[in-house]
């Protein structure tokens, strides 16, 4: 069965007439004469299919059929008006969903940070924060499952993505305990020439993966790697059995790990970036509002496509 068109005009006239009770005082109220308020409350009453109210000479009264009208017209005016006041919110960006993709390294940097002063900010957007490895983020974004993204090294070849550099983040040596270069405060990178080396697999991310690699061989090696873990976590795990050596991002130290040391490289220009990357043509108001966000807890530059 068809449902029928809901008459919002109606019964705005219809509730504000019952409350009245007085067809001059509701027509006042709405700013209209007396005739066009009747003309609505026909038109109302034709398609129930029954009067809603009488006129009595100490003013009106609802019939049966219009005190049993008037809960259910108050609701859907309330509804609309939330509805629309919701609109609103969303279509200014104070309220929303925002998806978030994120490197988990970042969470020892500059996502808790960066989530703090959006909050502060936008109390009422709620935030979808997934932890994605880089190249992860970048198909999110063009399938639209996340918003913004925080990776390690954008890449260059992404012509419908933006990209800004939140921080620049040096790189350590990660070194199991006992290793002998442990005992030094800072290691040349050729000095791990010899070694066995745990990374990240290249497919997690491309940019950083090679930006690691390109490290060593400017340092005049090729690293051997014998084995990948997905999380930097694990990376370190695998280093304090053991099983070889790494470069990460010096955010990395927070995990603090038994059987780890994290020792500064020479040189220290050796850096790691990290950037906001998110759809060039994204409409959404969250972004923006996001983007400014990063503007107060990294180092703002300008954009990159």
């Amino acid at each position: 069965m068809e449902r029928p068109e809901l008459p919002l005009p109606q019964l705005h006239a219809f509730v504000v007439l019952a409350e009245e009770l007085h067809f001059g005082h509701a027509a006042a109220r709405l700013g209209i004469a007396q005739p066009p308020l009747s003309q609505q409350i026909r038109r109302l009453e034709e398609k129930v299919g029954h009067p809603l109210s009488r006129r009595d000479p100490g003013g009106v009264t609802l019939t049966p059929a219009g005190r049993e009208l008037l809960p259910a017209a108050r609701r859907a005016l309330t509804d609309l008006a939330d509805a629309l006041a919701a609109a609103r919110a969303v279509g200014s960006g104070e309220a929303g969903r925002l998806r978030i993709g994120f490197s988990a390294s970042l969470a020892l940097t500059v996502l808790p940070g960066l989530l703090d002063t959006f909050r502060q900010r936008h109390p009422a957007v709620r935030l979808d924060v997934r932890e994605l490895t880089s190249a992860p983020q970048i198909t999110a974004l063009h399938e639209r499952t996340i918003d913004v993204g925080l990776l390690r090294e954008a890449p260059a070849d992404e012509p419908e993505l933006r990209f800004r550099t939140v921080l620049r983040e040096p790189f350590v040596a990660v070194l199991p305990a006992g290793h002998p270069l442990a005992g030094r405060r800072t290691v040349r990178l050729a000095q791990l020439a010899d070694e066995s080396f745990v990374l990240l697999p290249r497919e997690e991310g491309p940019q950083l993966y090679d930006r690691i690699t390109g490290l060593c061989t400017d340092a005049g090696f090729t690293p051997r790697i014998v084995q990948h873990a997905v999380e930097w976590q694990t990376v370190c795990a695998l280093v304090g059995a053991g099983l070889g050596v790494s470069l990460a991002p010096a955010g990395i130290r927070q995990l603090r790990l038994r059987g780890v040391a994290f020792r500064r490289i020479d040189p220290g220009t050796a850096r790691t970036e990290v950037a906001v990357a998110w759809r060039g043509n994204d409409p959404n108001p969250l972004v923006r509002h996001l983007l400014a966000a990063v503007g107060v807890v990294g180092a703002s530059q300008p954009d990159r496509p």
